[in-house]
């Protein structure tokens, strides 16, 4: 059993973000960068699977510019057996838009041939949450959104999956092959080890140019513009609670 896991290189969860001098979307230029965080979950996800002798083969794939290798070194510090680099000078986080990163996975999926693959449920930058979605229709694969809990059937032809949804948990019997997509309560990924980053260097990375692909991956959707947040305005200190409930009342309007 092949297992193909996507990784995406976004703006590090910790930095503060902020907008653009032209205001269509959010500065990059000397930022930190690292591997989205759900996709993280997806790597550990994936060599599990391969640490439990389920998979046989674990690859990464990650679509960006030439920096984005530094995340596919990372997946492969992980345990990740293989990575696959398709290179495009695209904006990641604007021009190379859900269905055009859906597309590009399929071509990666029909020249890989694996058996799952598995996709944060959605990138930081975009939050669009779209992506394995649109990949398995693509794809004409079952899939199982947001999982926290994911385990094989014996006869290895099956996934049961765990979803976390408004009544409480979903289990859902997925045939394979699959298209998952993962939650934050999948697992907790692991740090790789100085040795494993260290190994991770004679690791095979494939390097694709997306423009040979002939791959339609026009953008959709136009940004218009994109603004900072107001700013919250400082509150006030009330003397008690009939004040309280008045001001509520009379000035929020929300009694």
């Amino acid at each position: 059993m092949r297992v193909l896991v996507a990784v995406k290189r976004v703006v590090d969860y910790a930095v503060k973000v902020r907008v653009n001098a032209a205001k269509t979307g959010i500065e990059t230029n000397n930022v930190k960068m690292s591997m989205n965080p759900f996709d993280e979950i997806g790597v550990e996800a994936g060599v599990k699977l391969k640490e439990s002798k389920v998979a046989t083969e674990v690859l990464a794939v990650s679509i960006g510019p030439k920096q984005a290798q530094e995340t596919l070194r990372t997946a492969l510090a992980m345990g990740i057996d293989k990575g696959v680099h398709v290179e495009t000078d695209m904006k990641t986080d604007t021009e190379l838009q859900p269905l055009a990163v859906a597309k590009i996975l399929a071509a990666v999926v029909e020249k890989e041939k694996p058996d799952m693959v598995i996709v944060g449920k959605q990138a930081i930058d975009g939050d669009n949450n779209q992506t394995g979605q649109m990949l398995a229709q693509l794809l004409g694969w079952s899939q199982g959104t947001s999982t926290s809990a994911m385990s094989l059937s014996d006869d290895k032809k099956n996934m049961e999956l765990t979803r976390e949804v408004d009544g409480g948990l979903q289990v859902l019997d997925v045939p394979l092959p699959a298209v998952v997509t993962t939650d934050l309560r999948l697992n907790t990924p692991r740090y790789a080890s100085l040795p494993n980053i260290m190994k991770a260097r004679k690791k095979p990375i494939e390097n694709l140019k997306l423009a040979d692909m002939g791959i339609d991956t026009a953008p959709r959707l136009t940004v218009v513009e994109v603004q900072d947040p107001p700013v919250r305005e400082a509150g006030i200190k009330v003397e008690s609670v009939d004040e309280l409930v008045d001001k509520l009342k009379n000035e929020a309007k929300v009694l």
